[in-house]
């Protein structure tokens, strides 16, 4: 996805790759704990809790993508924006509503590609 020029068009592409509910899963779990490995890392003053802050969310997340999904993670084109992709599609996840836009961009491919 090297051509996309804006996180939105990015969106689109990020969401595409995580269809399976279990890919959305493994990267949930991976992000909650890498967010909780850093807020102890601070709390217990335990530096080496930053990399394994670090080291978890990827672990999960390409594991779902290599096992899952079969296909090759955002990160390795676009670091920045599947950082933020991923913290946003968590945020989706909690709140229910990522298998809806899961659908929402789904469609968005259908009608593109019969156009």
């Amino acid at each position: 996805m090297s051509q996309a020029e804006t996180f939105t068009e990015f969106w689109s592409f990020y969401v595409l790759a995580h269809q399976q509910l279990a890919t959305r899963i493994f990267h949930t779990i991976g992000t909650l704990s890498g967010w909780s490995l850093l807020a102890a890392a601070i709390i217990l003053r335990r530096p080496w809790l930053v990399l394994a802050a670090i080291v978890v969310p990827y672990a999960f997340a390409w594991f779902s993508h290599f096992f899952v999904e079969h296909n090759r993670p955002a990160t390795f084109g676009h670091p920045l924006w599947s950082w933020l992709a991923d913290q946003k599609m968590v945020a989706m996840v909690l709140a229910g509503k990522m298998g809806g836009e899961v659908k929402r961009c789904m469609a968005n491919q259908s009608n593109a590609a019969t156009t």
